[in-house]
């Protein structure tokens, strides 16, 4: 019996009724929250990484095909944690443009002056078609109203043969590992932010990413809705279990090098 497809998805996860009442509430909440912890984010984010953040980031995006020279979309944007290393792969920062719909999250970045920042969405990117040689996006992936769409957005702004690479944090396959994270993410880091936070709602955002991680879909549908979407040689690279890189190309006439 040949085996089922896997279909492709539209929100990431169901809504989580203790943060928010309804689907049409989350993205509300979550301007709210990115906006109130703006503050403290890289300070947390940190602790959370254990100093293995930025060599992570820029090691994820050499993997997913970042050369010198090539104009980036980083969406999602946040702080510029994934940005700030796509700076200094394309050696100008004027190369690489930031969307987020988090106006506070943005404006507490510390990225160069010569890169651009616009407050948008993913699902409704404001750029032409066929713009951007290269798109990434670090652990938005869940924050999404609309995967479908967002990765339709996706495709239309790459350049033929332009290339995507999504972080995002992942459930664990093993029980002890999804304990071990689950209680970090739930219980350590949020202990320790009462003593470094700035903001109350600090608290509850690190919380609040576990909860989105443990009810995310599977990477399998994330694939195939990028797939769906018209994005090819699509794969998954996974680094220590839970880092998921979701790799794919813009189909085209700029299509000459295969994903390793």
């Amino acid at each position: 019996m040949t085996p089922r497809p896997t279909p492709p998805v539209h929100a990431p996860h169901a809504p989580l009724t203790d943060y928010y009442p309804t689907e049409q509430d989350r993205q509300a909440y979550l301007r709210k929250i990115f906006d109130n912890t703006a503050a403290d984010y890289d300070r947390i984010e940190a602790m959370l990484a254990l100093g293995t953040g930025s060599r992570y980031r820029r090691q994820a995006l050499i993997r997913g095909g970042l050369q010198t020279g090539m104009t980036v979309l980083d969406v999602g944007v946040g702080t510029g944690l994934v940005a700030a290393q796509a700076c200094i792969l394309t050696g100008d920062a004027a190369l690489v443009t930031g969307v987020d719909p988090s106006a506070g999250m943005m404006a507490a970045s510390k990225l160069p002056d010569t890169m651009v920042l616009i407050e948008g969405r993913a699902e409704s990117l404001p750029f032409p078609d066929n713009h951007f040689d290269f798109l990434s996006m670090g652990y938005a992936l869940r924050h999404i109203s609309d995967l479908g769409v967002a990765f339709a957005e996706f495709e239309r702004v790459l350049k033929p043969g332009g290339r995507l690479c999504l972080l995002e944090i992942t459930r664990p396959q093993s029980r002890m590992g999804r304990w071990l994270l689950k209680n970090y993410m739930r219980g350590v880091i949020p202990l320790l932010t009462r003593f470094v936070s700035r903001q109350k709602d600090t608290v509850t955002i690190w919380r609040y990413f576990w909860d989105s991680i443990e009810a995310c879909v599977p990477p399998e549908q994330v694939m195939a809705t990028l797939s769906a979407a018209g994005l090819t040689q699509v794969k998954r690279h996974l680094e220590l279990s839970i880092f998921s890189e979701y790799q794919a190309i813009k189909a085209g006439s700029g299509q000459t090098n295969k994903i390793k």
